[in-house]
């Protein structure tokens, strides 16, 4: 094996890491206000939006993001004249969005009822029971996956290369087209991606330590 491509092609891989970070940290800014109004709507009191939040849940968690992904840059792109990038950003942050609106869901049902109840009685309106006794205590349970789902994304953002977005898996493939050093430069990929996933683990696990610290 010639690892010889890989060091005359680190800056590529390094701004691949880059691009995949980058949307990848865009695409979770954009799926936690979606998925949390669409969690709280999951548990909302109105059918309606009831019925909403559950059907946009259902349908994004069952369309596989690649599929989304190209409509969108297809479809939607032409429409709204978006770039691969931010086409890259939406398809990830609405499909994310999905998977939030469920961490969001289980967290505010995670707080007893009793809260809520308690709350009402002494005088409380239902927006603020929520606002000022739910959900700051479902915040300290959701934080944890929340947080994790920005590595499902890192994760999930390799599929952006499909509509040209060059990220790490675009360099990789190019690189491989161009030196047909597969091994080498899809090893490489792999290791620069466990680096990165492994390191936001270990981040979050700190910052959770720490959390409870304080708390």
């Amino acid at each position: 094996m010639n690892w010889s491509v890989i060091y005359q092609n680190l800056p590529l891989f390094f701004r691949g890491i880059r691009v995949t970070l980058s949307v990848s940290f865009f695409a979770l800014l954009l799926s936690i206000p979606i998925g949390t109004v669409a969690g709280l709507f999951r548990v909302s009191r109105f059918r309606v939006l009831r019925a909403a939040a559950a059907l946009y849940v259902e349908f994004f968690r069952g369309v596989p993001l690649l599929v989304l992904l190209i409509w969108i840059f297809f479809v939607l792109g032409r429409f709204f004249r978006l770039t691969p990038y931010w086409s890259a950003v939406s398809g990830l942050g609405i499909f994310s969005g999905a998977f939030v609106a469920e961490i969001v869901r289980s967290g505010v049902q995670s707080v007893p009822k009793g809260q809520m109840e308690a709350a009402r009685a002494s005088g409380m309106t239902y927006l603020e029971a929520m606002r000022y006794v739910i959900l700051p205590q479902a915040l300290r349970k959701v934080l944890p996956p929340m947080a994790s789902q920005f590595i499902i994304l890192v994760k999930d953002s390799s599929l952006v290369s499909v509509i040209s977005i060059v990220d790490l898996s675009m360099v990789a493939k190019n690189l491989v087209a161009t030196t047909f050093r597969s091994i080498e430069v899809w090893t490489f990929a792999a290791m620069l991606y466990f680096c990165v996933t492994y390191g936001l683990s270990q981040l979050i696990a700190f910052c959770e330590r720490r959390f409870r610290m304080d708390h």
